[in-house]
Formats: C-alpha cells, structure tokens, sequence
C-alpha cells in the first residue's frame, strides 16, 4: 500500500504525531542535545554529524521516501498543548506478503520520560498498523535492562517473545535485545484448542 496520496497524521489525547518536516530541526536538534546522555545508552553510536543541519535534511528526506513507497512511517510526537516535540516513533521495515509485519522504534525526550506519552504514542502506532495498513504483527526490541522500554511495551499490549544475539550494535557494540510482539489477532496465552 502506498501511503504518498495520504497526509499522515495520527492523534492522541495529548499528541499530535505527524512526519518531521524541515522546520523541526532546531527543536529536534536541541531535544536530541539535551537528552544525549540519557539516549546514548540504548541507541547506535551517533555519527559525528548527527545533530547538523544536514544530517536532518537527510532524515526528512528518508521519512518522505519511505511513506511514499510504504517501507517506514516515521512520526514526531509533538505536545498539543504548546506544540513541543517531545520524541519519535516509526513503524520500520514494513514488510508485505505473507508476513504482513513491522517493526518499531521510539526515542523520547528525558523531559518528557515516564509521563505516558510513549505509551499513547505505541498505541496509536499499533492501532494505525491493523487498521490502515492491514499488517498482522508489529515487532519490536530493546535491551534486556532497558526496563522503561519492556515495560511500557508490555502496558501496550506486546508480548515478550525471545532474545535475538548481537541484534544491534549500542553505543560501539554488539548487544543481544529481548524480542516483543503485538499481533492483530493475538490469540498466545489463550487455553482454547480449534
């Protein structure tokens, strides 16, 4: 499915989460600057250009290709009270076929931490997943003591599924994350047979 003819828009009790556009980079720069240190722990090895201009530029761009040929939706989370970006979540690697599936990643401010916008923001992703785009399983991983993170997407409805070894290099190496899932039709943990 192709999403271009679309203008994506998601809303939350407290958000609005929408495409980032070339206007946010100030905000999204000065959000990611001051949470360095609270985000650098569970996230890649930031370039040494990942907060320029231009490196931006470049994600705008990405989130605008991938939307348009359905591999990614990427959204800012941005309060709708006074307008702030507070964080990011893309549903990645949308797969068709006999799959059907996603993937999701998320980074919120330290401000804005364990308020429950991540939690609206999961939701709303997830609902937007089966309804609109017809995918049948939204995956996601974190670390193992990213207690946050497995916490808030077990309150969304994801179930713990596994450990996956070496999935991604953190901060300059290899880690193992835990696996989580939330499929349309969920029926794991259910005693019906049939």
């Amino acid at each position: 499915m192709l999403l271009s003819k679309r203008k994506i828009r998601l809303e939350t009790e407290r958000m609005s989460l929408r495409p980032p556009t070339h206007a946010d980079f100030r905000y999204w720069s000065s959000l990611r600057s001051q949470s360095e240190t609270f985000l650098k722990q569970w996230e890649p090895t930031w370039a040494d250009d990942h907060l320029t201009r231009k490196a931006f530029t470049n994600r705008v761009y990405w989130a605008n290709r991938s939307i348009s040929n359905g591999s990614a939706v990427p959204l800012f989370l941005i309060r709708r009270e006074d307008g702030t970006l507070i964080g990011a979540i893309t549903l990645d690697n949308i797969r068709r076929g006999p799959s059907q599936a996603g993937t999701l990643g998320y980074w919120i401010g330290a401000a804005h931490a364990r308020k429950g916008y991540m939690r609206e923001a999961i939701q709303a992703v997830v609902h937007y997943a089966f309804q609109q785009l017809d995918l049948s399983r939204v995956e996601a991983a974190c670390l193992p003591e990213n207690v946050a993170s497995r916490g808030v997407l077990e309150k969304s409805g994801f179930k713990y599924e596994g450990v996956a070894q070496s999935y991604l290099q953190i901060n300059g190496r290899w880690r193992n994350h835990v696996l989580y899932a939330n499929l349309r039709n969920d029926r794991r943990g259910k005693t019906e047979v049939g």
